[in-house]
């Protein structure tokens, strides 16, 4: 039995994406913001990117509607090479290509009525004029939940969930095949973000999009995604479908990401991993694999070499020399981390002070 063809509509190779400068006093800083990341989105699937703050999600989002010019590597959509087309052929391709972006404050012309604000891809990419634009504007504040008056107000007038519905009537503008959601909801109340969920959902289906969802929300991504890349300091770690990772998570930074999620009853609470330090920074990544300076399952290979991303079981994916070990340890496997040399040190000389305070009879606070 062979197995189907993928129908991949968006795919990146080996995208490099460095910030850098040089200071006046200083040696030139290059920030490795994404460094290597390769994937591929099939059509009519949701795609989830997570990570910590700061790993490179956004950045990578930004890559692969060419917002920002990568370093190198390439973007491919439906199967053609985005990188180095014109500005010409690109704008062309923009109304196929949507984001939704973070904030729906920052997000929206303040000096622009909501009408002519979804009107604008309308206008732009010829689709239509006049009375016809007008009604394909009223279609659209329908389609996410307003009502057509609100065409005549400013963006200062509306709730932030209103603005967000606003970003993706826009978005749903130009007819898209595939739309990036920037951290949609995590500007929002929590009963604001569930019906941005759903609405999103909803359009997906409705109209056959695909969605690339950018979050650190661990509980959204399961909600709505169909296969999950986890991001660490500009790579991807892991690769994997969304409820196999959920219930048998590979990489120790995936382990760690969750059992952060809070579990509302006490019973059912069990002792989390916890990661030492913070995650390095961009402009110096640590040798070897990047995540070795707060894995507790660290071995001197982990700082020599680095990992690739290798297939494991039901085509997942995942960048760790060890993640078999780990993996057959179970889940317990990271309760225990070895407690950095500066703890150490610290519940050593307590210890000499408590020792001390009990000779001498001195009462203690």
């Amino acid at each position: 039995m062979t197995t189907p063809a993928r129908d991949i509509i968006l795919e990146s190779t080996g995208l490099v994406k460095h910030f850098g400068g040089r200071g006046l006093l200083s040696s030139p800083t290059v920030v490795r913001a994404v460094d290597g990341v390769s994937l591929a989105v099939e059509r009519g699937e949701t795609f989830a990117i997570v990570g910590e703050s700061g790993c490179g999600k956004s950045t990578l989002g930004r890559l692969l509607l060419r917002l920002i010019e990568p370093t190198a590597g390439d973007v491919r959509y439906e199967g053609r090479s985005i990188i180095g087309l014109a500005p010409d052929e690109m704008r062309k391709l923009r109304r196929e290509m949507q984001i939704i972006f973070q904030d729906p404050y920052a997000s929206l012309n303040p000096r622009m009525n909501v009408r002519d604000i979804v009107g604008e891809p309308i206008w732009l990419h010829g689709l239509a004029r006049g009375r016809d634009k007008q009604e394909r504007v009223a279609d659209l504040l329908r389609t996410v939940g307003l009502i057509p008056s609100h065409g005549d107000r400013y963006p200062h007038e509306f709730s932030g969930g209103q603005r967000q519905r606003i970003g993706i009537a826009r978005a749903l503008a130009g007819e898209p095949k595939l739309i990036i959601g920037d951290e949609p909801v995590s500007a929002l109340d929590v009963s604001i973000q569930a019906q941005i969920i759903n609405l999103l959902e909803d359009l997906k289906d409705r109209f056959g999009l695909t969605l690339v969802i950018i979050a650190h929300d661990l509980a959204v991504i399961r909600h709505m995604s169909d296969r999950v890349a986890v991001m660490y300091l500009g790579e991807i770690v892991e690769l994997s479908d969304t409820n196999a990772l959920f219930d048998d998570p590979l990489h120790p930074y995936t382990r760690a990401l969750l059992t952060a999620i809070p579990v509302p009853n006490p019973t059912d609470r069990q002792p989390k991993p916890l990661l030492q330090g913070d995650v390095p920074s961009p402009a110096a990544p640590p040798s070897g694999c990047r995540f070795h300076t707060r894995c507790p399952h660290a071995q001197a290979l982990c700082r020599e070499a680095h990992p690739e991303l290798e297939v494991a079981s039901e085509g997942r994916q995942v960048a760790c020399h060890f993640w078999r070990e780990i993996r057959n340890a179970g889940a317990g496997a990271l309760t225990a981390p070895v407690p950095s040399p500066a703890l150490t040190q610290r519940l050593a000389l307590y210890r000499t002070w408590r020792e001390r305070q009990d000779s001498t009879g001195t009462p203690t606070a």
